[in-house]
C-alpha cells in the first residue's frame, strides 16, 4: 500500500518510512502540512498517519484541509497528548484512529492494518477468491491450500488487485505501490508482473481471475471475500 506519514520529528519519520518500507507499503514521509497538501494533491495514498503536533499548519487542520478536498483515505493520528479531549478533536476531525507517542512499532501495524482492511471492505486479514487465499499478515498466497510463489513485487500488485476488486486499477496506480521515486518508475514492469501473475495463478489452478481493460488497467473479475 502507498501511505502517506506527516511527521516533523526527523528521527521517527525516518524510523516510520524505514520500517513500513520493510513491511512492504510504498511511503512518502513529510515533515510538515504544506508538503503534505502537495503530495496528496500529486498522488494517490492508501492511508495518512499524520502528527497533531506540526510546524505551521497544525495536524487537526490538516484532517480537516483533506476531508474538506474529499479526500477518503483512513487517517491515523500520531500524538504525543495522551487526554481524552485531544483523541475525541482528531476524531472529530475526520481521523479513523490514533496512537499515542511512544508507541511500539507493532502496535501501529496492527492498527494501520486494520484501518487498511477495513477501508478495503474486509474484516479478517485474509482475503479469498476462489481457490486463491490471501494472508495480507504474512504476505503469502496460497492456492488450493499450497503456498504460491511470488516475488514481493508479484505480491504487492495481487493485493492492490484484490482489495480493489471488480475496479479498473490504472497502471499508474499499480506502479506507484512498488515505487516511491518518479524516475524509478517504468510502465513496462507492470505489464512483465501481471503476466507473470496469470501464468503462475493458471498453471497452480487454472484461475484466470486479471483482466486487461484496453486503455485503463487491469481488473481483479472475482468476487473477493
Amino acid at each position: 500500500m502507498k501511505l502517506l506519514v506527516v511527521e516533523d520529528e526527523a528521527l521517527l519519520r525516518h524510523h516510520l518510512y524505514t520500517r513500513l518500507g520493510e513491511q512492504g507499503h510504498v511511503v512518502d514521509a513529510v515533515a510538515n502540512a504544506e508538503e503534505a497538501l502537495y503530495r496528496a494533491s500529486e498522488y494517490h495514498h492508501d492511508l495518512a498517519m499524520i502528527d497533531l503536533g506540526l510546524p505551521g499548519m497544525s495536524g487537526l487542520d490538516l484532517i480537516r484541509e483533506f476531508r474538506s478536498q474529499g479526500k477518503t483515505f483512513p487517517i491515523l493520528i500520531l500524538t504525543a497528548r495522551g487526554n481524552w479531549q485531544d483523541k475525541v478533536e482528531g476524531l472529530a476531525a475526520g481521523a479513523d484512529d490514533y496512537v499515542v507517542k511512544p508507541f511500539q512499532f507493532e502496535e501501529l501495524e496492527a492498527r494501520l492494518n486494520a484501518l487498511l482492511r477495513r477501508s478495503s471492505g474486509f474484516a479478517q486479514s485474509s482475503i479469498e477468491a476462489g481457490p486463491l487465499v490471501l494472508d495480507t499478515n504474512r504476505k503469502q498466497a496460497l492456492v488450493n491450500g499450497e503456498s504460491l510463489q511470488l516475488t514481493a513485487f508479484e505480491y504487492r500488485i495481487l493485493e492492490y488487485l484484490m482489495r480493489h476488486h471488480q475496479q479498473v486499477v490504472a497502471k499508474e496506480r499499480l506502479i506507484e505501490q512498488l515505487y516511491p521515486d518518479d524516475d524509478e518508475r517504468d510502465p513496462n514492469v507492470i505489464e512483465v508482473l501481471v503476466g507473470r501473475l496469470r501464468r503462475k495463478l493458471e498453471s497452480a489452478a487454472q484461475f484466470k481471475p486479471i483482466d486487461t481493460v484496453r486503455g485503463q488497467g487491469y481488473i481483479f473479475n472475482e468476487l473477493c471475500k
